[in-house]
């Protein structure tokens, strides 16, 4: 195969290609086409349940699963295992050939228990039994840290998501820090920003409160604080791998390329996309930002200023924060579904 574009973006700079949410046929082309590792979230089987090529997979497998549990939130949580298992295989030999490097894919467990620290430590613990390169993927809110703080203890590899503001970074890097000077633990971690449904969250607030803002301005906003969280990731020399989230156009890929960074992407609509357009390979994460697009930003937008200050948020306040209420109500809208699912099944 000639090389394109994924494969010169890995061979020319430090920024990687992961792929998200993708059906068996999907994960294969993105391996195929340099991808080295995999996101999946809660909305993962509510979308396969409805997909034209993975549907009739799908409810096969959960009709097996309703065979065998009997409760309603198990079998969701175990459908959601079974179905990131042929995932996890297909990029398991990457993972081994790497040394445990490359080849995570990560399960982000029930959105309706983000809420119980101990609840999340359990789906982890039960998520990582599915494959040795699952990677558990855990929200970064006041119990999802206590969560991680015990899973740095028990060396479980992570992927810590829902961060949108530096001040939610800062606590993940300080936190993995302390608790492996204390262990000796450090489990792999990623840290997902996600640039873009802050851009979707911030663009509601200007619609709904008819803010006068230039859209050029506004369409900097999610990748403007991704700048900021890496920059300070890697003038403190944090040991967290940052991952770009929430891709909502192909600027949240082509925008952060030459950065030591993950960026996770949908093949529908991005990833194809951009092998379609081929662009050439261009280091473009540290042009900088004008300081009057972000002052902007900063007088018109509050909840840009809470995510871009170091001291915006506090940690008790990281679940109530806008931008993370607005990305995991989707995730809670596709897990109901699921549920709903289960239960029209039951009575069939």
């Amino acid at each position: 195969m000639n090389k394109t574009y994924f494969h010169r973006v890995t061979s020319q700079s430090p920024t990687m290609f992961w792929i998200n949410n993708p059906t068996r046929t999907q994960a294969d082309l993105a391996l195929d086409h340099g991808a080295l590792g995999c996101t999946n979230n809660p909305s993962y089987t509510q979308k396969m349940l409805v997909h034209l090529e993975e549907g009739e997979y799908a409810k096969q497998v959960l009709t097996e699963v309703l065979q065998e549990i009997d409760d309603d939130r198990k079998a969701a949580i175990e459908f959601q295992a079974r179905m990131c298992k042929p995932i996890a295989e297909k990029f398991m030999p990457l993972w081994e050939q790497s040394g445990g490097v490359h080849g995570w894919v990560s399960i982000q467990g029930d959105p309706f228990a983000d809420d119980n620290a101990q609840d999340i430590i359990d789906q982890a613990l039960d998520n990582r039994k599915v494959s040795p390169n699952i990677c558990c993927k855990i929200p970064l809110t006041e119990p999802g840290l206590e969560a991680i703080e015990k899973l740095i203890q028990l060396d479980v590899p992570m992927n810590s998501t829902e961060i949108f503001g530096v001040s939610q970074m800062v606590a993940l890097a300080e936190t993995y820090e302390k608790v492996g000077r204390e262990t000796g633990k450090y489990p792999m971690m990623f840290m997902s920003h996600i640039a873009g449904i802050y851009d979707d969250y911030l663009r509601n607030y200007v619609q709904e409160n008819d803010v006068q803002i230039s859209p050029d301005v506004l369409h900097q906003a999610g990748l403007a604080a991704a700048r900021k969280v890496y920059r300070i990731m890697t003038e403190r020399a944090y040991k967290c791998t940052f991952i770009g989230g929430g891709a909502r156009g192909l600027h949240h890929f082509t925008e952060m390329v030459g950065g030591r960074v993950v960026v996770t992407i949908n093949w529908a609509g991005t990833a194809d996309k951009l092998l379609e357009q081929n662009p050439p390979v261009m280091y473009r994460l540290f042009n900088p930002v004008p300081d009057k697009v972000i002052d902007e930003l900063m007088e018109k937008l509050p909840d840009f200023r809470r995510g871009y200050l170091e001291d915006g948020l506090s940690i008790e306040e990281f679940e109530d924060f806008g931008p993370v209420q607005l990305f995991n109500s989707a995730f809670t809208k596709s897990w109901g579904i699921v549920l709903d699912t289960i239960k029209e099944q039951r009575q069939q």
